[in-house]
C-alpha cells in the first residue's frame, strides 16, 4: 500500500484541524462481523522488521475477539509511507487501527480516538544533562521501571564536525545557536514526536529557534535511515527516542551486506568505536507521552463503545502474553493501559509550539 506524502500546506492545515478538540460521537454499536480488519503500524523501525515482527498478531486479535463476541475474517498488517500518512489514512478510514506515536496522533486527534497507551520499560540512564549519556561506560539499558513516557535526544554523529561539537558538550561547554546552524542535520516528518517536534520544542527552550530556523536539514522517513547516515558520516546531527542507540548497537560495526542478530541491516562502521562512543548525545528533551492505539472515526462498525472496549480488553490481554510480548517488543511496547484524548493535551501544546 503507497502513501504520498503530505505537502507543507496540506500539513498546516491538518495541523490546525489535529489541534482541535471538536469531533464526532461514538455509535451505540456496529457489527459484531468485520470481514476485513486493518491494522497500520509507523516506520519508526525497519518496514521489513514490524511485518515480519507483527506476523501472528491477526490470528491472536481474531482469537481475542471470539471470545468477546466478534467475528473478524482477517486482520491486515501494513506500514505506512510516513507517520503523517498513517493519520490521514485513520482519519479518512481507509485503515481501521492505527499504532500512532503522541504527537502524530494529537496531530489527527479530530479524526480519530485513542483507545491505548503503551507502557514500556524505562531506562537505566535519565538523566537531562547529555554528556551522561556518552560512551561505553554509560550504556544504557532497558531495565528500568515502567514508564509512560521516554524522551527524544540530539545525537551528534562521527562525522568531522559531529566530533567539535560532541567533545564541547563532553568537556562541558554549552553548545551556541551558531554550533547548531553549522551542522548537517537529519530529522523525521513534522508530527514524529522523537524525530521532530520535541527537538524543535528542545531549540526553543534553549535558543528560541526551531527546526525550520536550521540552515542545512534532511528529511527522512525513518529512523533506520537517520543511523545509516550517521554512520556514513553524510550529517552531523540526528534525532531519536532515548533507546535508539540500543536497537542499532548490534548492526552498527557490520558491513552493510550483513545482518544482526534483529534482522537490522549493517551500518558499515566495521572500522569504527561502539556505537555508544561514536553517537554522542549533545541535548536532552522533555518527556514525551508513549505511541498510542487510536481508532478511525469514519467506520461506525470500528468506533462504537462496545467495539473500542473489546479491541482495548483484546490487545491487552494479548500484551501480557509471552507471544505478545515478543510481538510489541517491536516498538518496545511491554504492555498497553487505557486512555482518554485528555491524556495527550501536552502533546497538542507541543504541536503548538512547533506551528
Amino acid at each position: 500500500m503507497n502513501f504520498k506524502k503530505l505537502s507543507t500546506g496540506i500539513l498546516a492545515v491538518a495541523l490546525l484541524a489535529g489541534c482541535s478538540t471538536g469531533g464526532s460521537t461514538a455509535s451505540e454499536g456496529g457489527s459484531k462481523e468485520i470481514d476485513t480488519l486493518r491494522f497500520q503500524f509507523v516506520p519508526s523501525r525497519d518496514p521489513g522488521e514490524i511485518i515480519t515482527g507483527t506476523k501472528d498478531l491477526g490470528q491472536l486479535v481474531i482469537d481475542e475477539m471470539a471470545s468477546r463476541g466478534y467475528t473478524i475474517g482477517n486482520v491486515e498488517i501494513t506500514v505506512s509511507d510516513s507517520y503523517e500518512a498513517a493519520g490521514e489514512s485513520l482519519s479518512a478510514g481507509s485503515i481501521d487501527v492505527a499504532w500512532l506515536p503522541g504527537g502524530t496522533y494529537a496531530l489527527y486527534s479530530n479524526e480519530t480516538e485513542v483507545i491505548l497507551t503503551a507502557t514500556r520499560n524505562g531506562l537505566s540512564n535519565d538523566s537531562e544533562n547529555p554528556a551522561d549519556w556518552n560512551g561505553q561506560a554509560n550504556a544504557t539499558q532497558k531495565n528500568g521501571p515502567q514508564v509512560t513516557y521516554y524522551r527524544a535526544l540530539i545525537y551528534a554523529t562521527p562525522s568531522a564536525y559531529g566530533k567539535e561539537l560532541a567533545a564541547k558538550v563532553n568537556g562541558g561547554e554549552e553548545l551556541t545557536w551558531e554550533d547548531l546552524d553549522k551542522a548537517k542535520w537529519a530529522v523525521m516528518n513534522v508530527s514524529s514526536s522523537a524525530g521532530y517536534i520535541y527537538p524543535t520544542m528542545w531549540l526553543d527552550q534553549h535558543y528560541g529557534k526551531k527546526i525550520t530556523d536550521l540552515s542545512n536539514v534532511t528529511t527522512l522517513d525513518g529512523y533506520m535511515a537517520a543511523f545509516s547516515q550517521a554512520a556514513a558520516e553524510s550529517v552531523d546531527v540526528i534525532v531519536c527516542y532515548a533507546d535508539g542507540r540500543n536497537d542499532y548497537e548490534g548492526s552498527w560495526n557490520l558491513p552493510t551486506d550483513q545482518q544482526d542478530a534483529t534482522g537490522h541491516q549493517g551500518l558499515g562502521r566495521v572500522n569504527g568505536g561502539s556505537i555508544w562512543d561514536e553517537l554522542n548525545v549533545i541535548g536532552v528533551t522533555e518527556g514525551i507521552y508513549n505511541d498510542t492505539v487510536a481508532v478511525t472515526k469514519a467506520n461506525p462498525d470500528i468506533y462504537n463503545d462496545e467495539f473500542k472496549t473489546a479491541l482495548q480488553d483484546s490487545l491487552i490481554a494479548i500484551a501480557n502474553t509471552d507471544k505478545g510480548k515478543e510481538i510489541f517488543a517491536i516498538y518496545s511496547h511491554t504492555g498497553y493501559a487505557k486512555a482518554t484524548d485528555a491524556d495527550y493535551d501536552g502533546a497538542r501544546a507541543a504541536l503548538e509550539a512547533v506551528k
